[in-house]
């Protein structure tokens, strides 16, 4: 009983000396992949931003940016950089402390005493499901708010310079021409101009169709505004004309100074989506879209469908790095590291690669977006486990 005791006393001391063994390892390997990480991180978004500086500077001088806003606008644009680089400044790092820690033999000597690459990298794969979730945050709001909120401020800064200089006002802060197509509410809309900031448009038509999609009605208004609390829309100096839509001749036609429609409900955010990139648009908004719209009402809606679901297979991204740096970068000849590295970054490139051609073929309709978006990532991250388990 008394052996028996101390027995249990060692092991239950032996187990803790383990952990605690674990823990020591999971915070060196941890300590030295966060100290490139934070390097790389830090030397590309300089770089970045000089470039930014370099290609925005100008036009913010011609608007009469004042310092502050400067500064601003560069603050905000900086989280832009990030979903675009994160991945690989991840493997980067990951491939930089593994390889260092191959060519040290710390990696041979904790799979000499018995333990697994699986169990020696783990707090790499933490990291990896952390990115994930920031991935995701980044990719959902942060960049297209970073990308929405830095154009907006400088599309103000112009409209301001414009407003200032200009003679007539309504010159300022347009954009070119806004089509929209409502085919769930038959009404077809075109704006030779649209002032964004004073959510008014210049040279309105708007035509009602019938479930035929003949024109039943004309609407022409050399002005036309959005009212925020009602939620409509209110057209000024214009002309309504009614068809008869078999034959598309003229029943009526009457001219008027002002007419309030409570029924035109079309928000003009949902109105211009479509001459936003939809890299730009958040999560959310690419599923407002998709839930409004079908690709029969519009085609377009294919590119923002494929961009939707990209975002949800962008998040794995992390963990297609680490899966795919970790059996290049601890395996091998330690006099020549770089063929693994090689190895890693030619199949991350390849990932990439079938992301954009997957990303084609959804956008032409060849693949579903679903599966367009999705496959490439689900099939990387199966090569890189199975690369991983082969590891021993």
């Amino acid at each position: 009983m008394r052996r028996g005791g101390k027995h249990a006393v060692a092991t239950g001391r032996g187990g803790a000396d383990v952990r605690g063994a674990l823990n020591l390892i999971d915070r060196h390997i941890l300590r030295e992949w966060l100290a490139i990480f934070g390097l790389v991180l830090a030397v590309t978004v300089g770089l970045l931003l000089i470039q930014t500086m370099y290609d925005d500077f100008d036009d913010l001088t011609k608007y009469a940016a004042a310092v502050t806003d400067m500064i601003i606008y560069f603050a905000i644009k900086v989280p832009s950089f990030l979903a675009l680089i994160l991945p690989v400044i991840f493997m980067v790092s990951s491939l930089y402390a593994l390889g260092q820690l191959h060519r040290n033999n710390e990696i041979t000597a904790l799979r000499a005493a018995g333990m697994g690459i699986i169990r020696i990298t783990r707090s790499l794969w933490v990291a990896a499901i952390i990115l994930c979730g920031a991935m995701w945050t980044l990719n959902a709001s942060v960049v297209p708010w970073s990308v929405e909120a830095s154009s907006s401020l400088l599309g103000y800064l112009k409209f301001k310079h414009e407003t200032a200089t200009s003679v007539d006002s309504r010159d300022a802060g347009l954009s070119r021409v806004v089509t929209f197509d409502n085919q769930r509410q038959g009404r077809m809309w075109f704006m030779n101009r649209y002032n964004v900031y004073g959510r008014r448009g210049y040279g309105v038509t708007v035509s009602e169709l019938d479930t035929l999609r003949r024109e039943k009605i004309r609407l022409y208004a050399a002005e036309a505004k959005f009212d925020e609390a009602q939620g409509s829309w209110t057209f000024y100096r214009g002309r309504e004309t009614w068809f008869d839509p078999a034959t598309g001749d003229v029943i009526s036609s009457r001219p008027f100074e002002e007419k309030s429609l409570p029924y035109y409900t079309e928000q003009p955010d949902l109105m211009l989506v479509f001459d936003v990139k939809p890299n730009d648009l958040s999560f959310f908004q690419l599923r407002r879209i998709i839930d409004y719209f079908t690709v029969e009402e519009n085609p377009k809606v294919t590119i923002y469908a494929v961009r939707y679901f990209g975002l949800l297979a962008d998040t794995l991204a992390p963990l297609i790095v680490i899966a795919l740096a970790i059996p290049f970068a601890t395996t091998g000849v330690r006099v020549n590291p770089a063929v693994g590295v090689s190895k890693a970054l030619g199949l991350f490139l390849l990932y990439f690669l079938l992301l954009k051609i997957a990303n084609a073929l959804g956008v032409r309709g060849t693949l579903d977006p679903l599966t367009a978006a999705c496959v490439p990532s689900v099939a990387m991250l199966a090569l890189g486990g199975w690369f991983s388990l082969r590891v021993r």
